[in-house]
């Protein structure tokens, strides 16, 4: 039997051969992808911060983070093996909640790839001024900048490729720090005459929780945010060569890679040392770790492994916001000048999200203690406002979908409803400590700003859309990217 769908129940899937993007991406790339996605700088460095104030209970704070994560990637997942879309929760939110939704979400997460390029290519040439000491910090900069732009100026298979063997040397580093630490400390690492630690530094050194909970909140603060940029795999899943199954796999696969990487890792490092001793904080968990152990070179094999990771995320931010863009601009909610499709790619979209990734770097040298750091406040808690959209929206389609298209939920969210709200009261409760914390507080109000104004924005647009005749607004003009139809389509 044939029914209409109507505009607002009618869900974006993925391109088809027809789309103008292009479905270059392998099965192998969408496996790094999600591998390497987990793995950023913030890892490699960020995390001594967390582990001086958490101490050991670092590992805890990560476990804890880690587990809102995978319940957040869970609920996106299913929405994006259901309806896959190369502007993913985006296209949920706005299917889910409305258009204004859509474009708050879509255009938040856009700025903060946007800014984020930035901070990574000024990490990258901070790296590289370090080995060449004459050469101009903006230069290296601008050479990233010129190299991942062109990358994804062409075909979405060279993003692939640069994130493949990026996220297989992240892959590699971090997992032979673990096989080096889990030898040190059973003390049997060859050529170390380092001993056993035992759960001396666990315990010892003001115990588990020498901070206490002040502590813990801390370090579950700088925890949370260092998971964010998992939710580009699902992007990317758009123009793979199986959607559903790209999505589904890379899901599934979330609860070992965050338990292993980051959990494991953080054991390791508070297991060998000291959780106080002031390498951690200077050099960087891992540099302290392997200067430890005695392993030779090892603050300059980290400045390599950095800069991949800086690199990888560059490569990826950048596809990520223009594809984003792209998603928002075919459903009205953009620009058209840069929706433009060249040779299966959105060279605009690409050009002006490298373009408003640099003029942050510039901004960084010209206003270095005005805009600047606003333009960081903005961003601090953007991601926690994509993942209350995630919940919510997961909340909304997953019983429009049971009732709809219940053979569209490959992947399903466990213990729905329950699971959700947990996350979403989760989410609430950083917010909440977000307040307690001077530099957090700042973060939290200047993002709070920013979603307000892309909210009020997005709203203005939606009941314009409305008034012009469109009943839905922009809920009902679903682009080439993300539907495989058109919103008036007969379904059989």
């Amino acid at each position: 039997m044939s029914r209409t769908s109507t505009p607002q129940d009618t869900a974006p899937e993925a391109p088809k051969a027809d789309s103008p993007l292009v479905h270059g991406l392998k099965q192998r790339h969408l496996s790094m992808i999600a591998l390497g996605g987990v793995i950023g700088a913030g890892l490699f460095v960020g995390s001594g911060a967390g582990i001086a104030a958490a101490g050991p209970s670092i590992v805890l704070a990560y476990a804890i983070s880690g587990a809102l994560v995978m319940l957040v990637m869970r609920m996106l997942g299913e929405m994006s093996a259901a309806n896959p879309a190369s502007g993913s929760f985006s296209v949920h939110a706005e299917r889910a909640i409305g258009p204004w939704a859509g474009f708050t979400a879509g255009w938040g997460f856009w700025f903060l790839l946007c800014v984020a390029v930035g901070l990574e290519g000024i990490g990258a040439a901070k790296i590289m001024v370090g080995w060449f000491p004459d050469s101009p910090q903006w230069a290296w900069v601008a050479l990233f900048m010129l190299v991942f732009c062109g990358a994804n100026l062409t075909a979405v298979k060279n993003f692939g490729e640069f994130e493949f063997w990026f996220a297989a040397l992240k892959v590699g580093a971090i997992t032979l720090f673990l096989g080096i630490g889990v030898l040190a400390i059973l003390g049997i690492l060859p050529g170390s005459d380092t001993p056993a630690p035992g759960l001396d530094n666990l315990t010892g050194e003001g115990g588990f929780m020498p901070n206490g909970t002040d502590g813990l909140i801390i370090g579950l603060l700088a925890s949370v945010f260092a998971y964010g940029g998992l939710e580009t795999v699902t992007i990317a899943a758009a123009e793979s060569e199986n959607p559903v199954k790209s999505v589904a796999k890379a899901v599934r696969t979330a609860m070992w890679r965050i338990a292993v990487f980051y959990v494991g890792s953080m054991l390791v490092v508070v297991t060998l040392l000291p959780w106080n001793d002031e390498e951690v904080a200077t050099k960087g968990p891992y540099v302290a770790t392997l200067d430890h152990l005695g392993i030779p070179g090892s603050g300059e094999i980290m400045n390599v492994i950095v800069l991949i990771a800086l690199l990888s995320a560059m490569n990826a931010n950048i596809y990520g916001a223009s594809r984003m863009s792209y998603s928002l601009i075919e459903r009205g909610q953009g620009p058209k000048a840069l929706g433009r499709i060249y040779g299966g790619v959105p060279r605009l979209a690409v050009l002006a999200s490298s373009v408003f990734g640099f003029v942050c770097v510039l901004l960084s040298y010209w206003s270095p203690d005005d805009v600047f750091p606003w333009l960081l406040n903005m961003i601090g808690a953007m991601i926690l406002v994509v993942w209350i959209f995630i919940a919510a929206s997961q909340l909304i389609l997953r019983r429009r979908t049971e009732r709809e298209a219940p053979e569209k939920l490959v992947v399903k969210m466990w213990a729905f409803p329950f699971l959700t709200w947990v996350a979403l009261a989760a989410m609430a409760y950083v917010f909440y400590l977000m307040t307690d914390q001077p530099d957090t507080r700042k973060q939290l109000l200047a993002t709070g700003a920013l979603t307000l104004v892309l909210a009020a924005i997005g709203f203005a647009r939606q009941k314009a859309a409305e008034k012009r005749g469109d009943v839905a607004g922009s809920a009902g003009r679903v682009g080439p990217a993300d539907s495989a139809g058109s919103a008036d389509r007969v379904d059989s």
